[in-house]
């Protein structure tokens, strides 16, 4: 939906936006630049053909391509600042890192500097030709159909045909949690739609329910975390690193619950023990042991060990949340940080400690409540392990309201992935192999439903997230301008 849509048409413009004699001229100015024999006076004449070109621009039709081009530039900076911000955080904590590699990684800290920056040009490339992508077809439809008559499926389509620019970010490359989660974001707009429809209202009630998204992370919290311990490779890689890193216990350790609680003998106590010595603890494993306590914490009880972990914990999670807080400052309140920044920063700051907080209890309340099912029930095996880490989502109260429905959809994403993806794995759904890039289908679908709702029903958005996208896209027309516009 393009700002300049209300604005009246040029009146001495033809059929392709474009003066044909303003257009010869130029030709012609064009040729006597080539032949000229002095520099100067050609780059002064090329100055003024270029001017004279801009000139026989129509106004309307320079504005539609100004937008095009500022919301390809502004979501090439989105894209780039995200992906790069955290990519540098990553860095930064990688280059002081204390504790030495493992021998096997043989990734050089150039290595990882520069797929850094090849992401970060990938990432930057793909939202920034969505939304020159998107606006462009915006523009087009609305001049080929009219901007009223399109309105109301116009951003439908456009997000549609936008869907396919993922493919920027790796024609091999998989991004079935982002397309789940952007799904995810999809059906969350489009149920608000529904709950203030007169016909859909009274099907989504239930979708008010006012702790669904705490609901919701527990929910995904089972599926995730027993993954976590029982089936990794279910997980994408990048958030199975994720999960290592503050899940806080060497793969040792992961995998003699695993063994127990899949009701395997054990593969790898040696082991364990041997990874204890190291931290300074000696200590003897019983193979016939009935909870895993003793491989989880070693010699410590149920009750230290929660608070010892939590602490570690919050001292892992501050780095995570730093650019999650810092990143939108600089871009969402980017005005409101010139005129009041000791405000903006000191929410930022607190927003940073409350979200550790969150992600160190939530990771250390895992091993309390998997240790206190174990315990109260005297085994381990799957079920305990899905039940025990079903309450883990509880932690989700702790970060503010508008933040819960973020984090429940984003780990619900993973979730359903990592669920299908076990199903596949055990030969449930031996079609869903064959499907090719079907990230990229969701995505466009997706796009579509946002994009409709960002042009048809921007009440439904949150105010921040409303706020970027008028800033990359640019604010769509009055209401005046779109159907919902009563006839007088």
């Amino acid at each position: 939906m393009s700002p300049s849509s209300a604005d009246p048409g040029d009146a001495t413009a033809t059929a392709n936006g474009f003066h044909h004699d303003d257009d010869d001229d130029d030709a012609a100015k064009s040729n006597d630049c080539k032949h000229s024999l002095r520099p100067s006076t050609t780059s002064s004449s090329c100055r003024s053909s270029c001017s004279s070109f801009i000139a026989s621009i129509p106004p309307k039709e320079y504005e539609k391509l100004r937008r095009i081009i500022i919301a390809s530039a502004k979501g090439f900076s989105i894209g780039a600042g995200l992906k790069g911000g955290l990519a540098f955080f990553a860095i930064l904590a990688r280059l002081t890192r204390k504790k030495p590699q493992r021998k096997e990684i043989v990734v050089t800290n150039g290595e990882v500097i520069v797929t850094a920056l090849k992401e970060t040009l990938r990432y930057g490339l793909f939202l920034g030709t969505f939304a020159g992508t998107f606006v462009s077809m915006d523009e087009l439809i609305g001049a080929i159909g009219g901007h009223r008559r399109t309105a109301r499926w116009r951003a439908l389509l456009a997000g549609v045909l936008a869907g396919p620019s993922m493919l920027l970010t790796g024609l091999e490359t998989q991004h079935t949690s982002l397309a789940i989660y952007i799904l995810m974001r999809a059906a969350v707009l489009a149920s608000r739609c529904g709950i203030k429809s007169k016909r859909f209202g009274r099907f989504c009630k239930p979708l008010t329910w006012k702790h669904g998204d705490i609901f919701l992370m527990c929910l995904s919290s089972s599926q995730i975390l027993s993954a976590y311990i029982l089936k990794q490779e279910s997980l994408p890689s990048s958030y199975k690193s994720f999960l290592n890193k503050h899940g806080g216990k060497d793969m040792v350790i992961l995998q003699g619950v695993k063994d127990i609680a899949s009701g395997k003998p054990f593969t790898n106590l040696d082991a364990v023990e041997k990874y204890y010595k190291t931290l300074g603890v000696d200590i003897k494993l019983d193979p016939n042991m009935k909870v895993p306590c003793s491989i989880v914490h070693g010699n410590q009880s149920c009750t230290g060990h929660i608070f010892s972990f939590l602490l570690q914990a919050y001292q892992r999670a501050l780095p995570v949340y730093l650019p999650v807080y810092l990143i939108p400052a600089l871009i969402v309140h980017r005005q409101g940080l010139l005129k009041r920044p000791h405000t903006i920063l000191a929410k930022g700051l607190l927003g940073t400690a409350r979200s550790s907080l969150f992600l160190s209890v939530y990771c250390a309340s895992a091993w309390m409540w998997t240790c206190f099912f174990f315990r109260l029930f005297k085994r381990c095996n799957i079920p305990m392990v899905a039940m025990g880490t079903f309450p883990t989502g509880l932690a989700l109260g702790i970060e503010k309201k508008s933040r819960r429905i973020e984090i429940s959809l984003y780990c619900l994403a993973r979730a359903i992935e990592s669920f299908f993806t076990c199903l596949a794995d055990e030969g449930y759904l031996p079609q869903s192999r064959k499907i090719k890039r079907a990230d990229v289908v969701v995505f466009s679908l997706s796009t579509a439903i946002i994009m409709h709702c960002y042009a048809e029903e921007r009440d439904v958005f949150r105010s921040k997230y409303l706020n970027v996208l008028d800033w990359v896209f640019g604010v769509p027309p009055p209401p005046c301008e779109t159907p919902r516009c009563k006839d007088s």
